[in-house]
């Protein structure tokens, strides 16, 4: 992707949701423009030249420091994760980079395996995914099924009717993996995949679209989602997401629900549904990272 383009519309995304009355700038009833802050204004928070942060938001400022950046951070009302975004956005460089195809350990399959009521999977760069255990397979669809380049769980959730329709409220499941898979492309900004992922659900999803416009970013952590399923109908499960030691670009993820409540009642059919089986905890790095295409 471009940097430049990458960062300027990053920060005037962020110029844009901020109102100046909030920020303690006086307007004096004068119409304007655009929404939010303006450049000068950034300028005037974060304590530089409008000429400077004119340059830094293009990108052609050199030398930036650090305490710049939290500057600015701090001037645009940046959480953790997007002032870690900005300043990968502003030390991005270089040409692409070879990246290598990610492995999942044996080990870590068998874990997966061991859990027959909690369904499990291994996401990856660009959010590949890497693994997946039987009540996971289950519970959202057959992935031993579908063609390697397609295991990929943004391509699913907006390109695969059947694991689309898995979740009652898909708008915010659509937000939190575009938000998620921006973050991912800051991290990894040398890496050509990306860019044919991303064109290629630009081009087959106008949803897709239209949500990366808003260049929202999230990290995958932990929370809820309320999902749909033909064999037991709606229920609510409680996501977790770790990182794993020795690759940082790899992310368990684990389903579980309340215990004793109608959502773990419905875990346990799709497990005894996972028995038969559907698709055992297979790694899909054999697949060539064409695009690569929770």
């Amino acid at each position: 992707m471009n940097r430049r383009a990458d960062l300027g519309a990053f920060l005037r995304s962020r110029r844009a949701r901020i109102r100046p009355e909030d920020a303690g700038i006086r307007g004096f009833g004068e119409r304007r423009r655009v929404p939010g802050l303006r450049r000068e204004e950034v300028a005037q928070l974060a304590g530089v030249s409008a000429d400077y942060y004119t340059r830094f938001e293009q990108g052609r400022a050199e030398n930036v420091s650090d305490a710049i950046v939290d500057a600015v951070a701090r001037a645009l009302r940046l959480d953790p994760v997007e002032t870690g975004h900005l300043h990968r956005l502003v030390r991005a460089g270089g040409g692409p980079l070879p990246t290598p195809v990610q492995q999942v350990r044996p080990g870590l399959r068998r874990l997966m395996d061991s859990m027959p009521h909690t369904p499990a999977y291994v996401v990856g760069r660009r959010t590949d995914v890497l693994a997946w255990n039987a009540p996971m397979a289950a519970m959202m669809i057959d992935f031993a099924a579908l063609p390697p380049e397609r295991l990929n769980k943004a391509w699913l959730v907006f390109c695969h009717e059947e694991l689309g329709s898995r979740f009652v409220d898909r708008e915010a499941k659509a937000r939190d993996i575009v938000a998620y898979l921006r973050l991912d492309l800051g991290r990894h900004p040398g890496d050509p995949a990306y860019p044919a992922l991303i064109g290629e659900l630009s081009d087959a999803s106008p949803e897709f679209r239209r949500l990366w416009e808003r260049q929202e970013i999230r990290e995958k952590t932990h929370g809820s989602y309320h999902l749909r399923h033909p064999a037991v109908g709606e229920f609510t499960v409680a996501y977790e997401s770790l990182t794993l030691p020795g690759d940082p670009d790899q992310t368990l993820v684990t389903y579980t629900a309340e215990e004793g409540s109608p959502s773990q009642a419905a875990l346990h059919v799709l497990a005894e549904l996972a028995e038969r089986p559907l698709a055992p905890a297979v790694p899909a790095a054999s697949a060539a990272p064409g695009p690569d295409v929770s």
